[in-house]
């Protein structure tokens, strides 16, 4: 099979009349240049032009084979062209994993929106807590809280200053009181939730010197984040949630905000893909549609 690059010196040779001209055209070395047309007459088992040390003529082989070997570079061409503009295109399949809360709550009204101005859009979407392993499920697109432990993959920040934030609604503080210290948490019902296979009952904040954090206990654990956020309303304890997922509920003032001598726990949002060639257009405008609103959403917060 003769190499594509032999092809593209063949072509030019023929077309400047002379090997040397075609090795400047292509910036080659005149040896190389030389060797690249011996290689692809050696495959092709002919010989395609006549050489003299003045001038370089095609043979009939030579004739009758550039026709194909412009066709063959000319394929190859619209080939490549095609893809290019299809990889402009913001359309096809994204397969997307997103958390339970934000995805519910915050993140699908945005994604109708997306779809609506981009139409040949077609979501898969799987909502879960759960780390989604992007080498091994038919995800694209992860949206996750914190790092990826796997340095390889690629992590574009959507809320790079979001935090923890501490609350209950105004039901269970009149029923049990507000915390003022880290040692009051361990008097309360704290509503947790499961990180991968482990419960979420180290609570960590930034006080005024250092982190500190503090071994929590509650009667209520699960591995729906938006559940825990809906016990925290329905008055069943405290739950330590990202700013983010708990925005609206503070706002509206069916959460309250406790204990804000303390700086939550950073909880960054990110969008994660394995590699950056799944950084696709369609990809790069769903990032562009989300990352300033959740920015400004989180740095709204208390």
């Amino acid at each position: 099979m003769p190499r594509i690059e032999d092809l593209v010196l063949f072509v030019h040779a023929a077309d400047c009349g002379g090997l040397s001209a075609a090795a400047r055209e292509l910036d080659m070395a005149p040896a190389a240049a030389s060797a690249a047309l011996k290689r692809l007459e050696a495959v092709l088992a002919v010989r395609l032009f006549v050489r003299s040390t003045r001038s370089l003529r095609l043979t009939m082989a030579g004739e009758r084979y550039l026709a194909h070997a412009r066709n063959v570079l000319q394929e190859l061409e619209e080939g490549a062209a095609t893809l290019a503009q299809a990889s402009e295109v913001i359309g096809g399949d994204l397969n997307l994993s997103i958390p339970s809360d934000i995805g519910r709550n915050l993140l699908l009204p945005w994604l109708d929106e997306f779809q609506e101005k981009h139409p040949a859009i077609r979501f898969r979407i799987r909502i879960s807590d759960r780390l989604a392993d992007l080498y091994r499920q038919p995800v694209d697109i992860a949206i996750r809280y914190g790092a990826p432990e796997d340095s390889t993959m690629v992590a574009l920040p959507l809320a790079a200053d979001n935090r923890r934030v501490l609350c209950a609604s105004r039901d269970y503080i009149k029923r049990h009181g507000s915390p003022r210290t880290l040692p009051d948490l361990q008097k309360h019902n704290c509503l947790r939730f499961v990180l991968g296979d482990n419960v979420h009952d180290r609570w960590v904040f930034c006080g005024k010197k250092k982190a500190e954090s503090v071994v929590v206990q509650g009667d209520r654990i699960s591995d729906d984040a938006d559940l825990v956020r809906r016990w925290a309303i329905a008055g069943r304890g405290l739950a330590y949630k990202s700013g983010l997922d708990v925005a609206d509920d503070l706002k509206s003032g069916r959460l309250v905000a406790v204990m804000n001598d303390y700086e939550g726990e950073p909880a960054p949002l990110n969008l994660v893909c394995a590699h950056r060639l799944m950084l696709s257009p369609a990809t790069i405008a769903l990032r562009e549609l989300l990352q300033p609103r959740l920015a400004s959403l989180s740095s709204s917060l208390p």
